[in-house]
């Protein structure tokens, strides 16, 4: 098994998701929920998450003592990470499903990238 992250872009330029009626937004939840109960059922659910708008977040730099705390994200661009699902499935291609699912639920496009493996001793 391996453990993958599922990320949630939203690329700044494309307004559906905040635009979206009421009654398409409970629609996404219910899908995405779905979505997470699936996840969990399979045996796949490590962890998963949404996060808050990138002007909520602090970016705090360690150099030579000396730390510096900066309102903001790390990187000022119109693209921003909105969510999270971090899954354990046997190989790429059971994460790239479990993307296209995901992708699906929350209407919007998942980036699959791999954990790093532990070093053999």
């Amino acid at each position: 098994m391996a453990e993958y992250m599922l990320s949630v872009h939203h690329d700044g330029t494309d307004d559906a998701a905040f635009e979206m009626s009421p009654e398409d937004m409970q629609a996404t939840f219910a899908a995405v929920d779905a979505f997470n109960t699936e996840l969990q059922a399979e045996g796949a659910w490590v962890f998963a998450g949404g996060l808050e708008m990138p002007d909520t977040a602090t970016t705090v730099r360690a150099h030579e003592g000396e730390v510096l705390l900066t309102d903001g994200p790390f990187a000022e661009t119109k693209e921003f990470l909105g969510g999270f699902w971090v899954i354990d499935v046997a190989d790429l291609d059971a994460a790239l499903e479990w993307a296209k699912k995901g992708s699906a639920a929350c209407r919007g496009a998942v980036e699959v990238r791999p954990f790093q493996s532990e070093p053999e001793d």
